[in-house]
């Protein structure tokens, strides 16, 4: 079984391509949300179509990858959100795109997280509540790879309901998790 959260056109396009030439073929689990169809940001270009391939990790890297001292992770639309709060206050913050859940690509990430040694912090961050999403999932696989840093996590409180039932209400604890994400330690 393959399970991939692709977030551009390109990275769906060869996960699917990657499923029809796979032998023997293994069933294949997309999680995308449909707002990312028509998101303007979510883009690919000819070339990354026909010559690229499906990447289990997507890195948006650091101006300065030395001077990292947190790492953002997470998955799906809110990387969006993320970059363009990043772009917006010139944060020297790397976002890293976790494209495949299963299998775990454990090797992947660990290289991505070498690309910054001076790192302490880790955070994962997404969109859904604490007790639904990646992390349940992930928690465990990234506090292996964390090794001294810390790790945490940032986004929607447990709850019962994937929504919150108010659309103002969604707005607000959106804003607050993608600053809480980009702001480093001890800056909030």
């Amino acid at each position: 079984m393959q399970v991939v959260y692709p977030t551009t056109p390109a990275q769906h396009f060869h996960a699917l391509r990657r499923q029809m030439t796979n032998d023997p073929r293994k069933p294949l689990i997309v999680m995308t949300p449909k707002s990312l169809l028509r998101h303007p940001q979510a883009t690919s270009s000819i070339d990354e179509l026909t010559n690229g391939r499906f990447e289990p990790v997507l890195i948006d890297a650091a101006k300065d990858a030395a001077s990292v001292k947190r790492i953002v992770l997470t998955s799906g639309k809110v990387y969006y959100d993320l970059h363009t709060a990043r772009e917006k206050t010139n944060v020297n913050v790397p976002l890293i795109r976790l494209e495949q859940f299963y299998p775990f690509p454990q090797a992947f990430l660990a290289e991505a997280l070498k690309q910054y040694p001076n790192a302490t912090e880790i955070v994962w961050t997404q969109d859904e509540p604490r007790n639904m999403g990646a992390w349940p999932f992930l928690h465990e696989r990234l506090a292996a790879l964390s090794g001294n840093r810390t790790l945490r996590y940032i986004g929607r409180p447990i709850s019962a309901s994937p929504a919150t039932g108010s659309h103002h209400r969604h707005e607000e604890q959106q804003a607050a998790l993608v600053k809480a994400a980009i702001t480093p330690a001890g800056t909030a």
